[in-house]
């Protein structure tokens, strides 16, 4: 079975006849619509040649007896609180018992955020947080209407998942609904339209889908079920690392473009099956300067170092996939604990300056101490928590200075030797 049957096999276990993808899909989004409501609203993305591709679903809600009742402007990157807030009042307006949503992962995320306030009110503050969605539902027993959600970038694989990130732009600081009643019952995604996909935004894409397989993976070790995420999340990594150098030589190389969908739709049942931490966490803090998928590509080498000890298992599995692409010479197995956490870190950094990436913070403009600042106060935010409990070791609060500060500050130098590892069972 090659690489791409056996990723198929696991999105089919993961979202069975709710999910469909490939290469030419869009046309069938009127016929899945019409199996969920009679007056759709559309949140749409704008990039470029979208309108190409709206122009399909209309067609196709046409050809199933839908019409449009209206379509709303998507989200800016990172789902920033204020298209939130003007997207629920135009649904509002609207009254619609459907929404398509047809974007990448911000315009997906603010969608979900937008039909929970849209259905049930009150204040997006009040849904930050694991299980609150569905808390509300139970208090008030109201459902969120159905939603298709179109995806249009292999990245978040936010049509997919149960996680809406949302921005304050005011603060700089993201925030997170966690909640199965936000997955989309229904979800599609087309390859045909990541081909267009510039370089930067097809690389930050599938590093982000690497930083939820990689961290998830970290997360699980010796935990129920740790055999089967080092499968599913090993498979998404080797994907990524393997083909995403050939998608950025050449746009339109298909096999190269549905590995990288594949790959992050991994991603996505990864973070169905466990959760991110480290890198994902300090993301949150640096997003006027970073997009997503970049700043979980700069951190996790260095959260890979703090966590070395007790994540070994994972660090020779993930270690082997970066010397079949000519990444690591040493021999895996003569090395332990931190030293092995700082050769797979280095060969991190190393794919980062194959494909042009940042491997340090000072590197990025605007970057400044604050940002270290700002992400150890929100490492230490109740709403957060989640991420902390989600580490190879989980920290509490009290930890975060001692234990986090030095890995921000390695990540702002670029110097790997300053973080400090954590004391850990080797796995």
């Amino acid at each position: 079975m090659t690489d791409a049957e056996q990723a198929r096999r696991w999105l089919g276990e993961f979202k069975g006849d709710t999910y469909l993808y490939g290469s030419g899909v869009l046309p069938a989004a009127g016929r899945i619509a019409a199996s969920l409501g009679r007056r759709p609203a559309l949140v749409r993305g704008t990039f470029p040649g979208s309108n190409d591709y709206v122009d399909i679903l209309r067609r196709s809600l046409a050809e199933a007896g839908l019409a449009l009742i209206g379509e709303i402007k998507g989200a800016r990157p990172n789902a920033p609180r204020e298209d939130l807030f003007r997207i629920v009042d135009e649904m509002q307006s609207l009254s619609p018992d459907l929404i398509l949503s047809f974007g990448g992962g911000s315009t997906l995320d603010v969608t979900k955020a937008a039909i929970v306030l849209y259905q049930l009110g009150g204040d997006i503050e009040a849904y930050f947080g694991t299980g609150l969605v569905s808390q509300a539902i139970r208090d008030t027993g109201t459902d969120l209407i159905p939603h298709l959600a179109i995806q249009t970038v292999a990245s978040s694989a936010a049509h997919l998942t149960k996680y809406a990130n949302i921005t304050d732009l005011s603060t700089g600081q993201k925030k997170l609904i966690v909640d199965e009643a936000i997955v989309p019952p229904r979800s599609l995604f087309d390859y045909r339209v990541t081909y267009s996909q510039p370089p930067a935004l097809t690389a930050d894409g599938a590093l982000d889908g690497f930083s939820h397989c990689l961290e998830v993976l970290y997360g699980a070790v010796g935990k129920p079920g740790y055999a089967r995420i080092q499968e599913i999340s090993c498979l998404g990594i080797r994907l990524i690392v393997h083909y995403l150098p050939r998608v950025l030589k050449n746009p339109t190389d298909a096999s190269a473009r549905e590995a990288l969908c594949l790959a992050t739709d991994l991603g996505g049942y990864c973070i169905m099956l466990g959760g991110t931490n480290g890198g994902h966490l300090t993301s949150f803090s640096l997003v006027d300067v970073l997009s997503h998928g970049r700043a979980c590509a700069i951190m996790n080498p260095y959260y890979t170092v703090l966590f070395a000890p007790a994540i070994e298992d994972p660090l020779r599995v993930v270690g082997r996939i970066y010397q079949e692409a000519g990444l690591i010479t040493a021999d895996l197995g003569k090395h332990t604990g931190r030293d092995l956490g700082l050769i797979v870190a280095e060969a991190m950094l190393e794919f980062a300056r194959r494909i042009g990436f940042p491997t340090r913070l000072s590197e990025i403009e605007g970057f400044s101490q604050a940002h270290i600042e700002r992400a150890l106060t929100a490492a230490k935010d109740p709403q957060l928590r989640m991420k902390l409990e989600n580490m190879p070791i989980p920290l509490t609060t009290e930890m975060v200075d001692e234990y986090m500060r030095p890995v921000l500050e390695a990540a702002q130098l670029g110097d790997l030797t300053r973080v400090r590892t954590l004391p850990g069972r080797a796995s």
